[in-house]
Parts: structure tokens; sequence; C-alpha cells
């Protein structure tokens, strides 16, 4: 998060654990009392993934780098509508860049790409309890 004080990374423990509503109750909380500066010290550190979305400030595509001893990174681009073609029609659909950076001595490139296939597929078919 881009706050006062500079960028701060907090850490959203056992997201794995979480449904995507759980994990937005998390990052809704984490980002008030990021910002608020009530946030542990605990909630800073440990993390092993990375989501930054500089999409918010209208960046379509960037290419983030890992924060050691983070393993991936995931940047998320601005949403835009853009016309593509749907079974030989044109059609205007929300379109999004995804950029993952990640480390190849700890994760495979075939298994990184087929993660970004999954979330892919799963925005798609709107089927977002199934991402986690």
């Amino acid at each position: 998060m881009d706050v006062q004080r500079g960028l701060t990374v907090p850490v959203i423990q056992n997201a794995g654990d979480l449904n995507i509503g759980g994990l937005a109750r998390k990052i809704a909380d984490l980002a008030d009392r990021t910002r608020s500066n009530k946030v542990s010290p605990d909630e800073l550190g440990g993390g092993t993934f990375t989501l930054t979305n500089t999409g918010s400030r209208g960046a379509l595509f960037d290419t983030p780098i890992i924060n050691q001893p983070q393993v991936a990174i995931l940047g998320v681009g601005a949403i835009q509508k853009r016309v593509v073609v749907i079974e030989d029609a044109i059609a205007i659909r929300p379109m999004v860049y995804l950029a993952l950076s990640f480390d190849h001595r700890l994760i495979d490139g075939a298994v990184a790409d087929q993660f970004v296939a999954h979330i892919k597929t799963t925005l798609q078919d709107g089927k977002f309890t199934e991402i986690v």
C-alpha cells in the first residue's frame, strides 16, 4: 500500500484458508489499519506471495519485482473495456493484464503459467470461489 510514510506491504496470514469473501474482508481490514497506522509489525512480514494493483492508478501493465524472501508477485493492471472476438462475434468486454513474476529457483515456470491460466479461466467463468 502506498501510504504517507511510504510503501507498506501488509500480509494476510493463512490466505489459502480463505475464500474470496474472506480475502476481501481481510484486505479491507488491513487496508484501513495500514492507512491509519494501526497495523502491527507482525502483519508486515512473513509473506510468500504479493498482489500489487498498479491498475488502481491507471497503469495497464507493469513488471513487478519480487520482494525477497517472497517467491512471487502478481501485478494487476487497470480494467478497461475492449473490443474482443468471442466465437466469431465482436463484443465489448472488461479486460485486464496480469503479470506474474516469480523465483524460478522455487517455482517451475510451467506451474506458474498454469496458475495464471487458471486465474484467467476463473475470472472469465465468474467462478470466483474456485480461485483459491
